[in-house]
């Protein structure tokens, strides 16, 4: 019997780095480009710079040690911020509402993140799919902007958050989240656009 032998790649210096660069770039850009439509009711000058809020803190995210730019949602309207998601601790949650007030044109920040630990593979997949079932319900739904909310599930807890126009569009995707076949609890952190 041969021994079990385990090759281990290395990058060269500089090239770790350089994919990150660019992991961020990419990033940053879908995130400009997918913030467009949340934001219909804006004039095209907020929008754009509410996008560059959004997209500059999520790349700061995915940058700091300390957080996770792909757990932690990030949306902006006039200005404000709302963080939601789920981190692993307080500490990563102060450090994302640090990290997002630091971001020139940033007037507030709510910081909606919820704290949860890890969980399985299954409970992932689990997750994903009942994201994906509360996500079509609240398409079906008149009177609901789906495409404003964002929605997220931690072991069958699913969080709503986002801007919406009305207490009314709030209430209603509470109502129809928490009707969902799966869903164990619904924290519906969504906020209500100022007029």
């Amino acid at each position: 019997m041969g021994a079990s032998h385990t090759k281990r790649f290395y990058l060269p210096d500089g090239v770790l780095a350089f994919m990150k660069s660019r992991l961020l770039v990419t990033l940053t850009a879908l995130v400009f480009l997918l913030a467009g439509p949340a934001h219909a009711q804006q004039s095209s000058t907020d929008t754009a710079d509410d996008s560059v809020i959004s997209a500059t803190i999520k790349a700061a995210l995915l940058d700091n040690r300390h957080t996770s730019g792909t757990r932690i949602n990030v949306d902006c309207y006039h200005g404000v911020v709302q963080l939601s998601g789920f981190a692993r601790s307080e500490g990563e949650k102060t450090y994302a509402t640090k990290v997002a007030a630091g971001v020139s044109g940033v007037k507030q920040v709510v910081n909606s993140v919820s704290v949860a630990p890890a969980t399985s593979m299954g409970t992932k997949l689990d997750d994903s799919l009942l994201t994906g079932k509360v996500k079509a319900a609240l398409m079906d739904a008149a009177d609901v902007k789906s495409l404003q909310i964002n929605v997220e599930t931690h072991d069958g807890a699913v969080q709503l958050a986002g801007f919406v126009a009305s207490a009314a569009m709030k209430e209603k995707a509470g109502r129809i989240t928490a009707g969902v076949d799966g869903v164990k609890s619904v924290d519906n952190v969504l906020v209500v656009r100022p007029r």
